[in-house]
């Protein structure tokens, strides 16, 4: 009897441990699923706010509305390529090529360029912006390529004499070779610089110039002149369709503020209300050309059959106390002018001989001088104001220079 009950006893004792056994079995798969779920669940809430974020951050740009865009066919649409398209010129350059209904790809190191000058069109499925410094080669399919990068006012170029000399020379080689390699056509912005302090008056495209080669400024002026000769040596050896644009003096918005060319310096100080600083007797003579102008004639000259060099600038020759007096009056500024010493190697007479321009491109400046005058005076009114709202302004670094001053440029 006794074994009969322990037995019942083991077998009770048997199935009470598979049942709970069973049971623990179950409780564990009930957990893993909750877990699981629990998991599941969280995953999909951190992808649903992540997608929420992203959405959030593009939104804007799907709503961002560009200035106006001509359509173009495949056949007529190009790729162009503008090194320092973020600079003064540049950028001006940029919507027009762009508004045109070109692909524009922009190549800036953003040594004076800014970022904030094609901001625009940033987004846009026809722009493409690259931070590259075309000291350093660069591989890219384009149809024409607008080399525009260099420092263009004495304060940057004097800056890093050296930097601007690898600019003009190794960057305008590497450009060179990009046109071969592709088959693009390169339009060079090369300077009145090139003239240096002229013996001829005005200047026109066969005049050698007078250039000190070892001067304060010469890094730029002879920077230049090298480009130039490079660009004809890489069109009669290797047969790149080259063009060379010899721009004269140019103003109106996106100027660097304090960037020591003569037109920002007289705005700058007549709304500041600080002297107008002119150097030497302000004799020297200067013919300045509004932006909008200059764009027009490097787009014109690109698309020309013209390979020789071309002058671009404004005939209409005015002194520097003469300029000095027709920004103080358009300010209406009480600022005085005040007379500092010439500086070195500072043209006495700069006036373009632009028949070239007008007989083969049927280009010639249209914005008369004060038109210009004013609306860069409001860019750089506006300026201030964001300036004095604390708002970040990036300006040039100054020229380190241990002799001589500023010219006027």
């Amino acid at each position: 009897m006794m074994k009969r009950v322990i037995w019942l006893l083991s077998g009770l004792n048997r199935r009470m441990m598979k049942l709970l056994f069973a049971l623990a079995l179950i409780a564990y798969i009930a957990c893993k699923s909750i877990q699981e779920h629990a998991e599941m669940n969280i995953e999909q809430r951190i992808d649903e706010m992540f997608i929420t974020k992203e959405i959030c951050l593009l939104s804007p740009s799907f709503s961002q509305k560009y200035p106006p865009v001509k359509f173009l066919s495949e056949k007529d649409r190009k790729r162009i390529l503008i090194t320092g398209g973020a600079g003064f010129v540049g950028s001006h350059l940029t919507d027009k090529l762009m508004m045109d209904g070109h692909e524009v790809t922009v190549v800036d190191n953003f040594f004076t360029g800014r970022k904030r000058n094609v901001e625009h069109w940033i987004g846009h499925e026809n722009f493409e912006l690259i931070n590259h410094d075309v000291v350093e080669p660069l591989y890219i399919e384009v149809d024409q390529i607008y080399h525009l990068a260099s420092p263009a006012s004495p304060p940057n170029y004097m800056y890093n004499p050296i930097k601007t000399l690898k600019t003009n020379t190794i960057g305008t080689l590497n450009m060179l070779g990009l046109a071969k390699r592709v088959g693009a056509r390169l339009l060079l912005a090369s300077t009145s610089e090139v003239y240096g302090d002229p013996e001829v008056h005005p200047q026109n495209e066969e005049y050698w110039g007078h250039v000190n080669p070892i001067g304060p400024r010469a890094c730029y002026d002879e920077g230049k002149r090298v480009a130039e000769t490079m660009c004809y040596a890489y069109m009669k050896q290797e047969g790149v369709e080259v063009r060379v644009a010899r721009i004269f003096n140019t103003f109106g918005s996106r100027m660097h503020m304090n960037d020591g060319r003569v037109v920002s310096n007289f705005i700058l100080q007549a709304l500041q209300g600080e002297p107008l600083t002119v150097y030497g007797t302000g004799s020297q003579t200067r013919a300045f050309q509004y932006v909008s102008d200059l764009v027009n004639g490097l787009v014109l000259l690109m698309n020309s059959n013209i390979s020789s060099p071309v002058n671009l600038g404004n005939p209409e020759e005015h002194t520097i106390l003469e300029f000095a007096r027709l920004i103080k009056s358009l300010v209406v500024s009480r600022s005085q002018i005040q007379f500092l010493p010439e500086a070195q190697d500072d043209p006495q007479r700069r006036r373009p001989d632009i028949r070239k321009a007008k007989m083969m491109l049927g280009w010639e400046p249209v914005v008369p001088l004060e038109e210009g005058l004013n609306k860069t005076i409001q860019y750089f009114s506006r300026e201030l104001e964001h300036q004095a709202n604390n708002q970040y302004i990036p300006k040039p670094k100054a020229a380190r220079m241990k002799k001589g001053r500023p010219r006027h440029n």
